[in-house]
């Protein structure tokens, strides 16, 4: 009897796990974009006091969104990256567009003011947008600083081929062994399927 006891027990607790994963899968499902939505547009502020859009560009072939910011660790470590990222992909079609997704007033140093003085301290050769209001990363679905979606202009829209990380090693980039962002756009430029379509984004939380 005992034994019968612990097995429905445990049979229990299986299903009331099955359960709660199967309800997290559906709320990750309803928060932001996923693999080949269409990415609505948006305008927003960037450091030169213009509004930036992505139907600034006419000539792009797609974009590198990442969101992004002034003091989180893991940002800054990849500020150089995100650089070499741009200069690299610019001229191919796929210039880098940054948005930095925090409050202000929860995280002074992620300012308008500090976003221009940090740009000008590393010479950001990007925009770096500011998200007002914070209306654009729930659309995107972002949740960390960084958070990257790679977007192909298509004649539908710009479609969303990758989410998540820049590589695997937040760390040390000479150490990193997959190059998520960089492997998806040269699939995208030589029209292949990008090889590893989603992954964690590793950073720190965004401040709402």
């Amino acid at each position: 009897m005992k034994t019968l006891k612990i097995l429905v027990g445990v049979a229990f607790i299986i299903a009331i796990s099955a359960f709660a994963i199967d309800k997290v899968s559906d709320t990750e499902i309803d928060k932001g974009y996923s693999i080949g939505d269409i990415a609505t547009d948006f305008s927003l502020k960037n450091i030169d006091n213009t509004n930036v859009s992505l139907a600034d560009y006419k000539e792009a072939k797609g974009f590198i969104v990442i969101f992004t910011c002034n003091h989180c660790p893991y940002s800054v470590a990849y500020e150089d990256r995100i650089i070499t990222l741009d200069k690299t992909f610019k001229s191919k079609g796929y210039p880098v567009l940054a948005i930095n997704p925090n409050n202000p007033k929860a995280y002074p140093d992620d300012s308008f003011d500090n976003m221009i003085k940090r740009s000008k301290e590393k010479g950001f050769t990007f925009p770096y947008l500011f998200d007002d209001g914070q209306k654009v990363y729930p659309q995107y679905g972002a949740t960390k600083t960084p958070h990257v979606y790679v977007l192909e202009k298509t004649p539908e829209g710009n479609v969303v081929r990758y989410i998540g990380a820049i590589d695997n090693n937040y760390k040390d980039a000479s150490a990193a062994t997959e190059k998520y962002v960089e492997d998806a756009i040269n699939a995208l430029l030589e029209g292949k399927k990008v090889p590893v379509e989603v992954t964690k984004a590793i950073g720190c939380s965004i401040k709402a």
